[in-house]
């Protein structure tokens, strides 16, 4: 049920579902996992794909062994496997009419205000232009040890920053038990989960093979960042053939559900952390547009106050410089000042350079 009310899914896919520990790539399995992209595609539906991947491929190409890699050789060998990935990832989509992007990001880049709102902005375009982002972690440039094939908290700040309705975890066991099922066959699997208490964190117990690191607990931590965002995550087995059709068919998954709502993660996170950086007064034209949940466009805007960059943090004043409303700018103040009482059509002309005409998008937008 999560899943289907869900309008945009990521869906998180390990190395060991790609390759597996004979280095045999694993083609059938991916033809079958674009099938199921394809269907929730043709249902409208929004989605990422944030997959592992590019060592264990770069591996397979250079007959090395993960296990006596050091740092910089890692580095090299996923910047060649990276190649490898996509051209996998390409031939195989293309069977299915699937057009494909490919999107490079660190947890620093999701991380970091400013580049977590280009990214948003790229996913969206994405989106509009009917393209699947594929999302890989920037192993090739990444300071400090590789975690090779876990992209979980990676995939979570995805989820956060696209605003993702849903997270789907592709693991190698049907979700979270209440016990090792590896070791227990009492072990039963949990069917919800509202809170992460204890408990549950005693449960989350590692898995380590020859191409993935990490195991439940990472899948855990990304559950906590999902929850404090409005995003619905589960953790499914993505062994079998079509995974996102079996937990459409038969709901075999657990389910970490929401905290709070997306609106509420989403005015949190722009409130906060953050002192502003600068104000904008507004005139009474703009505030009645902001009242009616519009976005704020240069025309309304009537003087700019301090020295800011695209995508700080400022406050929206109104003529009497009572605080309206915050939000992230979408231009510098530099920039501001040139096109401030304009039409937007002018925005261009003025500036000099094609760009939108939202100063702050209602989306970045919360009403003091």
């Amino acid at each position: 049920m999560h899943l289907k009310n869900s309008k945009t899914i990521v869906i998180k896919i390990g190395s060991s579902l790609i390759i597996n520990d004979r280095k045999i790539v694993r083609k059938k399995w991916l033809s079958e996992f674009a099938r199921d992209i394809k269907e929730l595609l043709n249902q409208k539906k929004n989605i990422i794909i944030v997959s592992s991947g590019a060592i264990a491929l770069g591996c397979k190409k250079l007959e090395l062994n993960k296990k006596n890699l050091k740092l910089d050789k890692s580095q090299a060998v996923a910047s060649i496997g990276q190649i490898e990935l996509m051209n996998l990832f390409k031939k195989t989509f293309n069977l299915r009419k699937i057009n494909l992007s490919q999107i490079l990001l660190t947890l620093e880049d999701t991380e970091q205000r400013r580049r977590a709102i280009n990214a948003k902005r790229t996913f969206e375009n994405l989106f509009k232009l009917e393209f699947v982002p594929v999302v890989n972690e920037n192993d090739s440039i990444a300071t400090s040890e590789i975690k090779y094939g876990d992209n979980d908290r990676l995939a979570s700040r995805v989820a956060q920053i696209s605003g993702a309705d849903c997270l789907i975890l592709l693991s190698d066991v049907d979700g979270l038990y209440t016990k090792n099922p590896k070791i227990y066959k009492d072990a039963k699997i949990i069917k919800e989960i509202n809170n992460i208490d204890l408990e549950i964190e005693k449960v989350a117990t590692k898995s380590v093979g020859e191409h993935g690191t990490g195991g439940m607990k990472t899948k855990i931590d990304a559950a906590k960042i999902c929850q404090l965002s409005g995003c619905t995550m589960a953790i499914a087995n993505g062994l079998t053939l079509n995974p996102i059709r079996k937990i459409l068919d038969t709901n075999s998954c657990t389910w970490f559900l929401p905290k709070v709502s997306k609106l509420h993660a989403r005015k949190k996170w722009i409130i906060s952390s953050v002192s502003p950086k600068g104000e904008l007064i507004i005139d009474d034209g703009a505030i009645k547009a902001l009242s009616k949940g519009k976005s704020l466009l240069a025309a309304g805007i009537k003087n700019v106050n301090g020295k800011f960059n695209k995508g700080d943090h400022i406050k929206i004043l109104d003529k009497n410089m009572n605080e309206y409303a915050r939000g992230l700018s979408s231009f510098s103040s530099d920039e501001i000042s040139k096109i401030k009482g304009q039409h937007s059509n002018k925005i261009n002309d003025l500036l000099g350079y094609i760009t939108k005409s939202e100063v702050v998008h209602k989306d970045d937008m919360v009403e003091i």
